[in-house]
């Protein structure tokens, strides 16, 4: 048998790229998951994929895009996301906000902050919660050295008249850059 020669390539962690927004909402009598859920995912175009979540930060090469024609089936497509469950009659909101810092001397984006919450609001009061949620990352870590650049929101809002439903917003992600650190 050959001896394998082995290349090695030590990678840092992926760094995620490019975006696209994601609304929608959706209603069933049958459940959430696997009915008002997914047809929120439906609704905001990425039902065929695999959702998963990111907490709330983007690199400073984060770009937005538009969505894409063909999302893959079966594919995994990672996110920021706030997601709303209510059942018939009651009021679902879901809302993200995120602003872009710079730095305060050379003016060069440093990243993103990002901030999501969902409850029984209206949109107004959604915006302003999340408004006081992105202040409150901004001013205890990032005030003193950033400036924001420009702050962008995104809330759903549904009242079901079926026995479920569903609201969502996100921030969902296409592609990555893997930073070779060795080799």
């Amino acid at each position: 048998m050959e001896d394998i020669i082995w290349h090695q390539m030590l990678v840092g962690n992926r760094i995620p790229k490019d975006f696209f927004v994601a609304t929608g909402t959706g209603e069933s009598d049958l459940t959430v998951h696997a009915g008002s859920y997914h047809l929120a995912l439906k609704n905001a175009g990425i039902e065929m994929c695999n959702i998963m979540t990111y907490s709330s930060i983007l690199p400073s090469i984060a770009t937005l895009i538009e969505k894409p024609n063909n999302l893959t089936h079966g594919s995994v497509m990672e996110s920021i996301l706030s997601v709303c469950n209510v059942e018939n009659g009651q009021r679902g909101t879901s809302g993200l906000v995120y602003g872009w810092i710079n730095e305060r001397e050379t003016k060069k984006q440093y990243g993103g902050l990002v901030c999501e919450i969902a409850g029984d609001y209206s949109p107004e009061e959604l915006k302003q919660k999340l408004r006081l949620s992105l202040d409150e990352l901004y001013f205890n870590g990032y005030s003193e050295r950033f400036e924001f650049k420009s702050v962008n929101f995104l809330i759903e809002s549904i009242i079901p008249k079926k026995k479920y439903g569903t609201a969502l917003v996100g921030l969902c992600f296409v592609n990555y850059i893997y930073p070779v650190v060795k080799g």
